[in-house]
């Protein structure tokens, strides 16, 4: 019955809303407008415009009882479903090598893995490497500490032409809430024009772990990587192998396992206590 389906719409809804707990918040990332209404469906809209917060489960479960979701157009695992199109007047212009500050609000920590990337918006895959990969995030047993929620990244200065073009790529921070089976994604639309200094270079991701220097290392072997969904090919400018969008690298015990890389591994982890 038609009534039937309202009523349990309205109840995913409300319990996706209730669980809804992390967002970047600066600068400004893509929020649901009309085109991703048109994309992803009425209540797949109604619910992320009521909660922005709200997780990717949490929209499959409303896109399952409505009729006007088209998989295919919403690509609901690239930012959630938001689209370039709603965002066209917050398009950040950065310079290869820039320093870029952001925020990220956690309302509710849930403990799971994060990681802040550049992403290709056309094949949904990071280009080059994770600029910025938590192995233990938003744990809810400890305090939060500062360097998950205000941090700063480098701009890459090998990106060429890839993202001089708005809407092609787009930064994005990543984070799977394994404690909830929850997934959050947020992304910030920007292009980037000029040149960067040659000492800049964004080879290898800084880990930020809740372990200590002395307890946790870098792997150089290859990562080890799970995935609830089809894993995505990663386009890189080297022969690692680097997790996509849709992966993430897992620590086994105190090593945190990350992809090789023709770059020198970094001698020192920052404890999450530490600013980025």
């Amino acid at each position: 019955m038609q009534y039937t389906s309202t009523i349990l719409a309205t109840s995913a809804a409300l319990i996706t809303s209730v669980s809804a707990h992390g967002f970047l918040t600066s600068p400004q990332p893509r929020m649901p407008g009309s085109a991703m209404e048109a994309a992803c469906g009425t209540q797949v809209y109604d619910n992320q415009a009521s909660d922005n917060y709200g997780n990717i489960q949490g929209e499959l479960q409303v896109a399952a009882s409505q009729t006007d979701y088209n998989a295919a157009e919403c690509d609901i695992w690239l930012c959630k479903g938001y689209k370039y199109a709603d965002n066209t007047d917050n398009v950040q212009s950065w310079t290869a090598g820039q320093v870029v500050d952001m925020t990220f609000d956690i309302r509710a920590p849930h403990t799971g893995y994060a990681n802040v990337s550049i992403v290709n918006t056309a094949t949904n895959t990071i280009i080059g490497d994770m600029l910025l990969y938590y192995s233990d995030f938003a744990d809810n047993a400890k305090t939060i500490p500062a360097n998950e929620t205000s941090f700063s990244i480098t701009v890459p200065n090998d990106l060429g032409d890839t993202c001089s073009t708005a809407g092609a790529c787009v930064l994005q921070h990543y984070w799977n809430a394994e404690s909830i089976d929850q997934t959050y994604e947020s992304c910030i639309d920007f292009t980037v024009g000029g040149s960067g200094s040659s000492s800049v270079s964004s080879s290898s991701p800084v880990v930020a772990s809740s372990t200590s220097a002395s307890s946790s290392v870098l792997a150089s072997t290859s990562a080890q990587v799970v995935s609830s969904t089809p894993a995505a090919v990663v386009t890189s400018s080297s022969t690692r192998v680097s997790p996509s969008t849709l992966q993430t690298v897992v620590k086994s015990s105190s090593v945190v396992a990350s992809p090789t890389s023709s770059a020198a591994v970094p001698t020192e982890t920052p404890d999450d206590d530490d600013e980025c």
